[in-house]
């Protein structure tokens, strides 16, 4: 248990910087869908998933290759530098072939009078490319507090930056003009509307790079291309795993407005909507990115262990995501009356995806946890299998489905699909992994908290239709406590009272 102990001190503090940091951008929200109609935040929803997709590109799997080689090799440096000199390289040419394709490019997009956003965010991504090596090294020198500490920094100041753009530079206008017209007026002031948010975004990104220099700085650079010939051999599946995996993750705001060409303001419309909703999805997201960051370091340093042990702690590491992935869920649908309201009211017709999405998440964080099996035995290329099904399953379920559904409602199709194509990948991974790397996963277990969360969740949709308001709420708390109890009691957890009286 000294694995997980370790495992889970890691999660917690990646978690608070992942969740404390997404809850406040979260946050700038309400903020987005007061000040713009749907179809303006449609715009952001849409370019902001493009940008994903190019980050993963920009990444082509050097954040897992090396902290594979850096465990498997000697010189550890030698592997951070040579992915340094990969990833600056390749981030430098995407800014330039962008510029000079740039309008092509905007075109392709279904956006030809935006280029100038698409530049705002190439510029943004390549920075955020090279900045994940620095941030991989943080985590593997096990420096989780600066990482975290630098996650939090990056997070306030793209808060203060947007508040500075979009409410505090108009009211100065307003009253004191020449403090901030220098700069404000040639971009074109209230009018560039949603482009201050991706202006706030470049200039935290620029700021975290340069908080990043000590762990850049004063290195000895030195390339290898013999590694970098084995680390790209490694990862270059796993390029095409995390391209086809980020393109299933943003494949219904991505493909909307191409399914409903003809109707562009309706189509982004509904982006916006499905944008705005699934954010209240993202506590499970934020979840499963938390122990991302903790569990990679954690399976290849424990795979240098001999013995039973360490098939065990990841065993226990996944038995544990599932309860805490069940435990959110539980939390996030009970408490859904409350959260509704940090999007505006005009956005509720799409809280029907929330549900659905947050379980698509539990299946894509379990699908994650499975990866093991593949990157432990240098099987890197049955991720691209699972990540190109995943992508052909969610392509295809998004074309049917939204289209079946129509305009207003098609988004609900793409959280159908989502959920579909998650749940194929993650049976499929467990029972290939079965065959190459078999672990005694104890899924009975899971699968019996997985119908305890489910009779709860159903039990207080039931319920809400006989109790007031007051009343539910308290026993949404009390089915909390009930499943909260279950677990303590089947997994015989200490729990700190119970433990000091018995000590007495």
């Amino acid at each position: 248990m000294a694995g997980i102990k370790s495992l889970a001190k890691d999660t917690a503090v990646y978690g608070l910087s992942s969740i404390v940091g997404r809850f406040l951008n979260w946050c700038l929200v309400p903020l987005y869908v007061y000040l713009f109609p749907t179809q303006e935040y449609g715009i952001v929803s849409y370019l902001y998933s493009f940008t994903a997709v190019a980050l993963v590109i920009l990444n082509y799997g050097m954040e897992t290759g090396f902290f594979r080689f850096a465990n498997k090799e000697g010189d550890s440096e030698l592997v951070y530098t040579t992915s340094l000199i990969s990833v600056g390289t390749t981030s430098l040419l995407f800014i330039a072939l962008v510029a000079l394709f740039l309008h092509p490019i905007s075109d392709v997009i279904l956006l030809p009078d935006k280029s100038i956003y698409v530049m705002l965010l190439a510029i943004t991504v390549a920075i955020d490319a090279f900045s994940n090596l620095p941030f991989a090294y943080l985590r593997f020198k096990k420096k989780a507090f600066r990482f975290a500490g630098i996650k939090m920094l990056n997070v306030g100041i793209n808060i203060g930056l947007n508040l500075f753009f979009l409410l505090l530079c108009p009211w100065i206008m307003r009253n004191c003009g020449w403090l901030v017209s220098w700069f404000y007026e040639p971009m074109g002031g209230a009018t560039f509307g949603i482009g201050w948010i991706f202006v706030a975004n470049l200039l935290s990104t620029v700021i975290v790079l340069l908080m990043l220099i000590p762990e850049v700085a004063g290195k000895r650079f030195r390339i290898s291309g013999v590694l970098l010939r084995r680390m790209l051999s490694y990862s270059w599946p796993l390029l095409v795993l995390g391209v086809a995996g980020i393109l299933s993750q943003n494949m219904g705001q991505m493909i909307i407005p191409y399914l409903f060409k003809g109707s562009e303001e309706a189509a982004r419309s509904m982006v916006g909507i499905y944008g705005a909703n699934i954010k209240i999805a993202i506590v499970m997201v934020m979840f499963t990115q938390a122990f991302r960051y903790a569990y990679e370091p954690f399976i290849f340093s424990r795979a240098k262990d001999e013995g039973e042990d360490k098939k065990q702690a990841y065993c226990d590491a996944m038995k544990f995501f599932v309860i805490f992935g069940l435990f959110i869920f539980l939390g996030v649908m009970f408490f859904l009356p409350i959260l509704k309201h940090f999007v505006a009211p005009s956005y509720w017709s799409g809280l029907s995806v929330v549900p659905v999405m947050m379980l698509a998440e539990l299946c894509f964080g379990i699908f994650f946890n499975l990866s093991l099996w593949y990157k432990l035995t240098d099987r890197t290329q049955w991720g691209m299998y699972l990540s190109l099904l995943c992508f052909v399953l969610m392509l295809v379920l998004n074309i049917w489905l939204v289209r079946l559904i129509g305009i207003p409602d098609g988004y609900l199709g793409s959280a159908w699909a989502a959920l579909i194509s998650y749940f194929v990948v993650m049976t499929v991974s467990y029972f290939v992994g079965r065959h190459y790397y078999p672990l005694p996963y104890q899924t009975g277990r899971m699968g019996l908290y997985l119908i305890l969360a489910m009779v709860l969740y159903i039990g207080v949709g039931y319920l809400e239709n006989i109790f007031s308001e007051y009343i539910i709420y308290f026993v949404k708390i009390l089915f909390l406590a009930i499943y909260a109890g279950v677990v303590i009691i089947a997994e015989k957890l200490p729990v700190a009272g119970l433990k000091n009286k018995r000590r007495k």
